[in-house]
Formats: structure tokens, sequence, C-alpha cells
């Protein structure tokens, strides 16, 4: 490994699991030894979850940019297969369905790859917007074809589109930060995940004011408070391993705490109307790659053209 920045910060990330895990057994033997208490078994699995996370962005890492950008094309490959799975479909979309995931997403990826920012930029929300909607148009069904077309459309946006920008941070071109990109999407991972946990410890110790209780009891206003403070003083204190000022590592946390939270209801909301409580069992017991990444998900995108405008502007 040639790249000292990220030597220690897998160094760092693999201490602070190391702690986390070693934290979670002691917590699982005193306070869940037979697995009946919901908040430790969370945690635990939350754990787990960030173990092959890590693992996974660790390889791809190593890999270089590539590495990480046929990651993430295979994970938003897995998310899409979720999220059709529970959508609304009928024969006459089986064209458009495979255009999703042997034209569209691998174009995505490829336009990412080769650093054509107009075209991936666009290329969802645009070009495969107007696309999807012809070819199913096509083959002459009218049943639920708004539905059909716009659950569609939203697959795309969010597993395609939105987890695209997580890689794309690699391509930034930022004065003074060369080769140390890869840390903007480990920051970007951490501040997110440790909102989402600290809203969840935040919400059992003092939530009282449920956000929606039709779509997530769990949410309080009180979790999220304290979980999006607590995620950006963090996010704050490690400014200084970022291009950003501290002042603006502050905005910036404090946005992508609040698009996280944001993702989380919104994909809560779609497994209601869906009937069901996991997107998928893409880790045994712990859901699909949507539930453990949907708030990282929608935080991605408003992170990378932040930072690009940032830059831009300068």
């Amino acid at each position: 490994m040639t790249n000292p920045h990220l030597l220690w910060l897998l160094v760092g990330v693999g201490a602070i699991l190391i702690l986390a895990s070693i934290i979670g057994e002691i917590l699982r033997q005193r306070l869940s030894p037979a697995g009946d208490n919901p908040v430790i078994e969370n945690l635990n699995a939350r754990i787990t979850s960030w173990w092959v996370m890590v693992i996974m962005l660790a390889i791809a890492f190593i890999a270089g940019k590539a590495g990480v950008v046929i990651l993430f094309a295979l994970c938003s490959f897995a998310a899409l297969r979720e999220f059709l799975t529970l959508t609304t479909h009928n024969r006459a979309d089986h064209l458009s369905l495979v255009a999703c995931f042997f034209l569209i997403l691998p174009l995505q990826y490829y336009f990412l790859m080769i650093d054509w920012y107009g075209m991936y930029s666009i290329f969802v929300p645009v070009y495969a917007f107007l696309l999807l909607p012809v070819i199913s148009a096509l083959r002459g069904s009218t049943r639920d074809f708004l539905i059909r077309v716009s659950e569609t459309q939203w697959a795309l946006m969010i597993c395609v589109y939105c987890a695209s920008h997580v890689p794309a941070l690699l391509y930034l071109q930022i004065p003074g930060f060369e080769g140390r990109n890869v840390i903007l999407i480990a920051y970007l991972i951490f501040v997110v995940q440790l909102s989402d946990v600290m809203q969840y410890v935040w919400g059992k110790l003092l939530g009282r004011t449920k956000v929606a209780p039709s779509l997530s009891p769990s949410k309080t206003w009180e979790g999220l408070i304290g979980g999006a403070l607590t995620a950006t003083a963090f996010g704050t204190a490690l400014w200084w391993m970022t291009p950003f000022t501290m002042l603006q590592a502050a905005a910036i946390c404090l946005m992508i705490t609040l698009m996280g939270f944001f993702g989380g209801l919104v994909m809560s909301a779609i497994k209601r109307d869906r009937g069901v409580k996991d997107w998928g069992h893409l880790i045994a017991g712990h859901g699909g790659f949507i539930d453990r990444l949907d708030s990282v998900i929608f935080a991605a995108p408003i992170f990378f053209h932040v930072t690009r405008f940032f830059w831009s502007a300068t």
C-alpha cells in the first residue's frame, strides 16, 4: 500500500470497529445474553454490517479508483434488484428492466470512470428518465402505466444515480488535496452512519416526540436533534482531515446528517407502502443494502455537489 493517508485511515477505522465490537459483545453478555434486548441486538447488527462494508471498501480502495467504481456499481446492481423486486411491473416492462440493469447502470458508472461529469450528472435524470417510458409505451400496455414507469425511475434515481455520487468524490479536483479524495468517502459514510446510530441512541434515551409515527415509530425529534448535533460535532472536530474549513465542515455535516435522516424516512415510507420490514437480506438478519446505506445514498449527491461547488467557485 503506497498511500499513507489511506493506510492511517484504514488503521483508524479498524481500531474504532475493534473497540465497538468489544463494547457490543460486553453489552450483549451483560444485558442481552438471550438476544432479547432489541437495542443491543440492533447495535451489534450495525457493527457487523460496518465490518462487512469496511472490508469491502478497503479492498476496493487498495485496487484504486477503478476498484471503488466497480464496487459501487455492484452495490447499485444489488440495491436496484432489491428496489425493483418491490415495485409494480408486468411483462411489457421486461425490456425496460433489462435496460436498467445492463445498459443504464453500466453506462452511468462508465461515464463516472472516465470522469465525464457533463454526462454522468444528467444521464439518469434526463436521458434515462425519458427513455424508460418510451420503451414501456412501445410495448402497448397501459395498465398501471404511470405507476410502473415512475417506480422504475425512482429506483434508478436512488439506487444508481444517488449511489454513484459516492465514488464520484474520487474524481473531484481539489487543489492541495490530490491523492486524498478517498478520505471524503470515509468522511461522508462515517458522519452519516454515526448520525444514524446516535439518533437511535438519543431516541432511546430521551425520545418522546415522534417525527412520523406511521412511518417509523423509532424516529423522534429528540433523537434527530441529538444524533445530528453529535455527528456534526464529531465531523467538525475532524475538519483537519478534509479540504474544508471548520465552519464549512460544520455546515456540510449538519446538511448531510439531515439529508440522511430524510432519506431514512423516505425509505421507511416506501417500505410501509409495500408492506415489508426490510429491503432485502444481503446481510443475514440485518436487512439489505438499502437498509444499511439508505441515509448515505440520500446524502451523497448533496455532499458531492456542495463540495464541488466550494472549489469550482474558488
